[in-house]
């Protein structure tokens, strides 16, 4: 599709996030794996995304499944061996698709054969690829600074009498990005990959990398409320977002594009940044270019309504500088699930939003099914940020549940028990069953993402607000001859929109409920959650 349209493949595709433990298992010990994700190319390709993005596949003692890197240029026996993941590669491009990984650079397990030497004493030669720091003079921690798990982001380390800094768990240390020598490692980190042919990576809490030199306390936060989580007691001034991080930025992109530009095949970069759009926006680079795409995460929170809808995309669009290309994302494996947050019917109207907005459209694994929150027994909780924090609603694990792909045992997933339970409903809500549902909503996202593939104005066109009222978000998107009207209701109520002077005649190219049909006299009828696509041809 890039190359029809004439545009970069990172601007024109789709990516589709694979949680590696939870797609595919394929040795029966519960957890999905690279030959599992090999297995289901087929059906990525058939639904018509454009580039695959795995969650971390490194060994690690999985503290946080995962973020706890205990060597970065390896693959954990739970996914398979290197050569799976070359395999996964081959065939991926085979079939014309992108694979990025995600990168890991702000910490890693303290079983990393780095930090084990960093811990063994005061003047170990890699003491300083970590932040080591004396007590504060009551003996207590350096600072007030709090892990975003909850609890101190200071560990006491009793051989060598100084705490150690970790953003997230104790288990998970953060790299000293002060220290040129841990640039220089990670640097060769994203050459590894690179090389091995992968497409791009994802920069796991880009934001995070450098800390405040001297490492004064964050001010409280004033608007604390404990059903937030202990991390926002304070506000994180001084522990993120620090100028020095978009030099890193900056270096890291450096190295992507030497690889595009020796003819390897552009490579492309995508932040982790949960931060304000006037300060998220800078990820962009301004004297020197640095992520592709920084993660735009707005509409994850924002609030589905209309005119607020209309407000923020209105203020995004108009504040990205000059050059640099949107991207938006309804969910992850962090964040509750779009069908938990609005609702099935509601769901599919956020599934045309968010394969019509101009931009890099990011899907979640199961969102494609309507997958909601998976209510999680206690007994089998396994997310650390739910058992630090029980009874927040905090914890991940309703979110990574296994896909659903048929109606066979474990719902095609494994033989054997699942890491994590199933949706209640997968019977019902499973792949193969849905595939044969006309109007399921898979069958919309299917429609969705070959309109985008068919229609340059959806995939690369400019983008122009409409005006609506109530409950109606409507848009126009435009390349070259080419205009469509974009329009979603996301109310209860049905509403009447009147039509641009130009779309009088306009046609229902797709709806998100079956039989749309237009009000016939330069106006449109939409019925409660309903999103309409409208073509003038």
């Amino acid at each position: 599709m890039a190359a029809s349209f004439g545009a970069l493949w990172w601007r024109t595709g789709v990516i589709y996030q694979i949680y590696p433990r939870s797609f595919q298992d394929t040795n029966a010990d519960g957890i999905g794996d690279l030959k599992g994700i090999e297995r289901r190319l087929d059906y990525l390709a058939g639904l018509g995304v454009d580039t695959i993005w795995i969650s971390p596949i490194y060994p690690s003692p999985m503290a946080d499944f995962g973020y706890d890197v205990a060597d970065y240029c390896d693959v954990d026996s739970r996914f398979g061996v290197l050569a799976d993941f070359d395999s996964l590669l081959s065939q991926a491009h085979a079939r014309g698709l992108k694979i990025l990984l995600d990168f890991v650079p702000n910490h890693t397990s303290d079983r990393h054969p780095w930090f084990v030497e960093s811990r063994a004493s005061r003047d170990n030669p890699k003491r300083d690829w970590y932040i080591w720091r004396d007590p504060a003079p009551d003996g207590g921690p350096p600072n007030n600074w709090i892990s975003d798990f909850g609890g101190s982001a200071w560990e006491w380390d009793q051989a060598t009498s100084q705490y150690y800094y970790h953003a997230f768990l104790k288990e998970q240390a953060d790299l000293n990005w002060r220290n040129p020598a841990v640039k220089a490692a990670m640097y060769d980190v994203m050459r590894f990959w690179f090389d091995r042919g992968a497409d791009g990576l994802r920069i796991d809490v880009l934001w995070h990398l450098v800390k405040a030199a001297d490492f004064p306390d964050n001010p409280p936060n004033l608007a604390y409320q404990p059903a937030m989580g202990d991390l926002h007691r304070v506000l994180q001034l001084h522990s993120t977002d620090q100028p020095e991080v978009h030099e890193i930025a900056a270096d890291m992109r450096a190295i992507a594009d030497s690889y595009g530009a020796s003819g390897r095949g552009e490579r492309v970069l995508i932040g982790e940044i949960y931060l304000p759009v006037d300060r998220l926006l800078r990820y962009y680079g301004r004297e020197r270019a640095e992520v592709h795409l920084p993660f735009n995460f707005q509409l994850i929170d924002a609030p589905w309504e209309a005119r607020s809808l209309a407000t923020l995309i209105a203020h995004y669009e108009a504040a990205l500088p000059p050059g640099a290309w949107p991207n938006w994302v309804l969910g992850n494996h962090d964040r509750p699930r779009v069908a938990a947050k609005r609702g099935q019917a509601q769901a599919r109207v956020a599934a045309m939003l968010l394969l019509t907005l101009r931009g890099t459209p990011t899907l979640y694994y199961g969102d494609e099914l309507g997958l909601s929150d998976v209510a999680i027994p206690s007994a089998q909780v396994q997310d650390a940020r739910g058992l630090r924090e029980p009874g927040l609603a905090l914890g991940r694990d309703p979110v990574r549940t296994p896909m659903p792909w048929n109606g066979s045992v474990n719902a095609g997933f494994t033989t054997a028990k699942p890491w994590l339970p199933l949706n209640d409903d997968w019977p019902i809500r499973n792949v193969a069953r849905m595939a044969q549902e006309p109007h399921s909503i898979l069958a919309l996202y299917h429609q969705l993402l070959a309109a985008r593939r068919a229609h340059p104005a959806l995939a690369i066109g400019d983008f122009a607000l409409l005006d609506a009222e109530g409950d109606v978000l409507a848009y126009e998107r435009r390349h070259g001859a080419e205009r469509l009207i974009v329009a979603l209701n996301l109310g209860e109520h049905s509403h009447r929109l009147e039509l641009p002077d130009w779309a009088s005649d306009c046609r229902v190219l797709l709806s998100t409920v079956a039989d749309a049909a237009l009000a016939g006299d330069g106006a449109v009828l939409l019925r409660a959650d309903e999103g309409v696509i409208l073509t003038a041809d």
